[in-house]
């Protein structure tokens, strides 16, 4: 598939526009704009569902040399509602590249627009913050594209779990492709576990990656993976010996019937939460949360945990945060972001949970956290 380089627009809702080309797709789409810091990992990035309802900034100049790939992906299809980059390669030069970027997106009608300076985009937004902006090819005048991205929904008060969540349950088991790439490649990806027969969890689907159910997996978990409706009643039905809560996009604050259903389960089994499970477990526990002012959208940042003194280099992909002051005396704070002083973990041994805001299972990213996965099999064991 080809698609010719077409005049493209990138308009902010400050009044701010940027003038492109265009790849991927042609349209116009509105969303929220972040930006991401990670020098690889696009497709990740691309499939992850955290990004519903965001445009992306990539600060690395150069992006999609490598392709894409069915392994790769943290889900079906690319999830974002646009892709920004300074330089978009049409060329994929990998072993493992099965479609180029550009066709991969215009293939799943994803909008992107290159040719622009990213730099100063992402200069910006860190000055500005987050915002909500429009790409369009098919309009160019930039009092009116401002205005459409005024017009757009803000983050605050979406609930998009349910745009995403699987629509049924299953059981997850790592793929052979994932095995077979990793045993060839070796690192710390998802192996086949040593044990398959071990103690049953159930994974709410707030927008899960892939790569999270992998290293669930891995630690000999039976993964029964169950949509974001579920409740509390029908979890514990399935009599598991813990419960995991994913990640996902919008706010968390929009999610009053999953945080009751989480609440319900508190003490009852040992539970995990990652990202917008962290958010979803400081708010079940009387906790509250805030928007913050462009995010944490990267792999490249330094957390500190409280309990060994150890500092992480780690990813993450959040809008949102746990405020520290409204949770209770119960909770114990574990993980401290260095950038910023933001909380990125937290536990309650009564309640029998902990919960993480960054993403232990990187993808993309550094691995320095994935003890992580083998603590919450030490939880499941003990309890």
């Amino acid at each position: 598939m080809t698609t010719t380089r077409s005049e493209a627009t990138l308009a902010l809702e400050d009044g701010t526009v940027f003038r492109g080309h265009s790849f991927g797709a042609r349209g116009e789409v509105s969303a929220e704009i972040i930006f991401h810091t990670g020098m690889t990992g696009y497709q990740e990035v691309l499939t992850d569902p955290s990004y519903r309802g965001q445009m992306v900034v990539m600060t690395y100049p150069l992006i999609g040399n490598y392709g894409v790939n069915e392994v790769d992906g943290e889900s079906t299809r690319p999830q974002v509602s646009g892709f920004i980059v300074k330089e978009a390669s049409r060329i994929a030069s990998n072993w493992r590249s099965e479609e180029s970027m550009n066709d991969y997106l215009a293939r799943h009608g994803i909008l992107g627009i290159e040719g622009i300076d990213t730099r100063a985009a992402v200069l910006h937004l860190r000055q500005a913050g987050a915002m909500r902006a429009v790409i369009s090819t098919e309009r160019h005048d930039a009092d009116a594209l401002v205005r459409t991205a005024r017009s757009a929904p803000t983050m605050e008060g979406q609930n998009l779990v349910y745009d995403v969540t699987t629509s049924s349950s299953y059981a997850h088991r790592i793929p052979p492709p994932v095995i077979e790439l990793n045993t060839t490649i070796g690192g710390d990806g998802a192996r086949e576990p040593k044990n398959p027969n071990g103690p049953q969890i159930v994974a709410y689907d707030f927008g899960v990656k892939r790569n999270i159910l992998d290293l669930l997996a891995a630690e000999g978990f039976r993964v029964t993976v169950v949509p974001a409706r579920t409740t509390a009643a029908e979890v514990l039905a399935l009599n598991p010996d813990g419960i995991f809560l994913s990640n996902g996009p919008g706010d968390p604050a929009a999610l009053t019937a999953i945080v009751g259903e989480v609440r319900s389960l508190l003490g009852k089994r040992p539970v995990f939460g990652i990202c917008l499970g962290h958010q979803i477990l400081g708010l079940a526990s009387g906790g509250n949360t805030y928007k913050l002012k462009f995010g944490h959208h990267g792999a490249n940042h330094p957390v500190k945990d409280l309990l060994t003194n150890k500092v992480e280099i780690t990813s993450q992909n959040h809008g949102f945060c746990v405020d520290i002051s409204t949770l209770p005396k119960t909770c114990s704070i574990t993980h401290m972001n260095l950038n910023d002083n933001t909380l990125e973990g937290f536990q309650d041994e009564q309640q029998k949970f902990f919960a993480v805001q960054y993403h232990p299972e990187a993808a993309p990213g550094p691995h320095d956290s994935g003890y992580l996965f083998r603590r919450f099999r030490e939880w499941v064991d003990k309890a």
